[in-house]
């Protein structure tokens, strides 16, 4: 049986008067395409001097206050899954973040640990350096093991595919997530686009991660506006990274929204 931990009353995640890490105005309000959302991270990286860790830590503080606000209660729970990429690596620092404000969590590695990303294997080492419970799933029994310690989590956190994914899911990822979609959960959280969208097109490829909420960086993505996607994004708020909101402005008017 999974253990659970009361949250104490007065242990909160801070966040603004909107409840969502940071409210979004002028350019920031807009949608970015698959390019923009690189150009904004290059961008913030090259000029800006802006780390990628700093840009990962502000995106999943962010995304876990937006959690926080929305779903905590005295027993709350989260399992994360999370890729070997950079969305796994914001999964990494949301999980972090949600066990400081007292959730029980427990972060799902799915993937071969050799191909993470540098940010992501620093976030994960911090996670498993704070005693969370991590399972690392490189194959298809792996992962679908750790499906089965799923019932009763209120809150799944999907942080397998980032903005750069297209085409098809393979397995065992695709199994993964059609578990994740069938697993018994209170909400489907999807970390900045859910697992399998297209967030040019809007269009869910052969499995795509159902989300009740999609929690998105810097600003929506076009494709989640489509109608394909309806049934994908459920309700969409946006987080901050800390580039700066010029930086996003010139991205929008030099490439076309």
């Amino acid at each position: 049986m999974r253990r659970t931990r009361r949250v104490p009353e007065n242990r909160t995640l801070p966040v603004d008067s909107t409840g969502a890490g940071w409210e979004t105005r002028g350019p920031m309000s807009v949608a970015l395409t698959r390019n923009q959302v690189r150009e904004v991270d290059r961008l913030a990286m090259e000029r800006y001097g802006l780390s990628g860790l700093v840009l990962m830590e502000n995106a999943g503080a962010n995304a876990a206050r937006i959690i926080h606000r929305t779903y905590a209660h005295d027993s709350a729970s989260a399992f994360i899954a999370c890729g070997v990429g950079n969305n796994g690596g914001d999964g990494c620092v949301i999980a972090r973040h949600l066990h400081n404000a007292g959730w029980s969590v427990t972060v799902l590695l799915a993937g071969d640990p050799e191909r993470m990303t540098p940010d992501t294997e620093t976030n994960l080492r911090i996670v498993r350096a704070m005693g969370l419970a991590v399972a690392i799933a490189p194959d298809g029994p792996a992962q679908q093991a750790a499906l089965a310690t799923i019932a009763g989590e209120d809150v799944i956190v999907d942080a397998l595919l980032g903005t750069g994914f297209r085409g098809e899911v393979r397995s065992p990822l695709a199994e993964l997530i059609e578990g994740l979609n069938a697993a018994d959960k209170r909400a489907m959280v999807a970390v900045d686009v859910p697992s399998g969208l297209d967030i040019d097109t809007g269009e869910p490829s052969n499995a795509t991660v159902r989300a009740d909420l999609t929690i998105t960086f810097v600003a929506p993505k076009v494709g989640f506006a489509k109608p394909s996607a309806a049934p994908y994004v459920g309700r969409v708020e946006t987080a901050d990274i800390g580039a700066p909101r010029e930086l996003i402005a010139e991205v929008i008017g030099t490439t076309g929204a």
